[in-house]
């Protein structure tokens, strides 16, 4: 019962001495919090999530993350926004060693050869705080058009960098034989659907 009550005293005070956050999100779905100029990627909250059907008994899932570069935005007119973005096919993350080491041998991603992975937008066509941004998307040494369906997240202070923060959140479906990744198609499926959550700091 003591050592309980130590924790749980201990416990009382960790939290009492935490850095006191604000009781609502920082983040807010509002336009007119978003300022214009150059952001740079949050490479610890932005996160590129593909999955595929695995021989129609499962989705397999897996992420890339710790990218670099920047999104240009003018509030004023957001169909000019540039956005420049740049994963290492090293910081794939998947749930096992094995399947991790064949997707980036050179069966599949041949991450030795091609070492990143690489999206520059062309265009944005904005409706409302959704858009659709259209852009080079390069893997495995080709360079395809993919349209993202974007939609605004939330912008404002974050409370931990204290910068300027904007997020936004976007989705596409491709085909992974138009860029080289055709290995076991279509017992893996040759879709893949794609989930990207970008957070960008200034």
């Amino acid at each position: 019962m003591k050592l309980f009550s130590s924790a749980l005293l201990a416990a009382s005070l960790a939290l009492s001495a935490a850095p006191a956050l604000a009781q609502e999100m920082p983040g807010k779905a509002d336009v007119a919090l978003v300022s214009g100029g150059t952001y740079k990627v949050d490479p610890n909250h932005t996160q590129v999530a593909w999955s595929v059907d695995h021989m129609g008994f499962s989705t397999l899932f897996g992420m890339f993350g710790q990218p670099k570069g920047q999104l240009s935005l003018d509030p004023k007119n957001p169909a000019d926004a540039k956005l420049e973005i740049e994963f290492p096919i090293s910081g794939l993350a998947v749930t096992s060693e094995k399947f991790d080491a064949h997707l980036k041998s050179a069966e599949l991603l041949d991450a030795q050869k091609f070492p990143t992975a690489t999206f520059r937008s062309t265009s944005v066509e904005v409706s409302g705080q959704k858009a659709k941004v259209t852009g080079d998307l390069t893997v495995h040494g080709v360079t395809r058009p993919v349209t993202l369906a974007v939609a605004f997240h939330g912008a404002g202070i974050n409370p931990m960098s204290k910068a300027e923060t904007v997020g936004f959140s976007g989705s596409t479906k491709l085909k992974r034989s138009e860029f080289g990744l055709s290995a076991f198609v279509p017992v893996v499926s040759d879709e893949v659907t794609v989930t990207v959550v970008g957070a960008f700091e200034k």
